[in-house]
């Protein structure tokens, strides 16, 4: 399975999610159901997972948390805002950066069409 075939399933979770749900719960509320759903189609899911920073020879606990790893190849991050930021987008960078993993998706519930809240985002590793 690739970092595609996980990503378009994930895209379908989370319509499948918005339209039963619809934009305006807080990211608590999403991120369970969203991983019900991929658990639900045997992915390996992993809920705020700890993700410590390398820096030189120390490594960092800083307390950054990831809020989903599907399979271990592909980051989900969950927002339920009025407007995605460039922090946001620069945020799952990072975390892909410091995870070594390929492949996120930026999902935002909070709006009307949930097309216009997935953001997909690669790190050329």
């Amino acid at each position: 399975m690739t970092e595609n075939d996980i990503s378009y399933a994930i895209r379908g979770a989370a319509f499948k999610e918005h339209s039963a749900l619809g934009p305006g719960l807080l990211e608590s509320a999403y991120e369970p159901t969203l991983a019900y759903e991929l658990k639900k189609s045997d992915y390996d899911v992993k809920c705020q997972l700890g993700l410590p920073m390398v820096f030189e020879d120390i490594k960092l606990d800083v307390g950054y948390r990831i809020d989903m790893i599907i399979n271990n190849m592909v980051i989900i991050e969950i927002k339920s805002v009025d407007l995605l930021k460039d922090v946001h987008h620069k945020q799952l960078l990072t975390y892909l950066k410091l995870s070594g993993i390929k492949l996120g998706l930026l999902i935002n519930f909070n709006v009307p069409s949930l097309k216009e809240g997935i953001v997909r985002i690669v790190n050329n590793l």
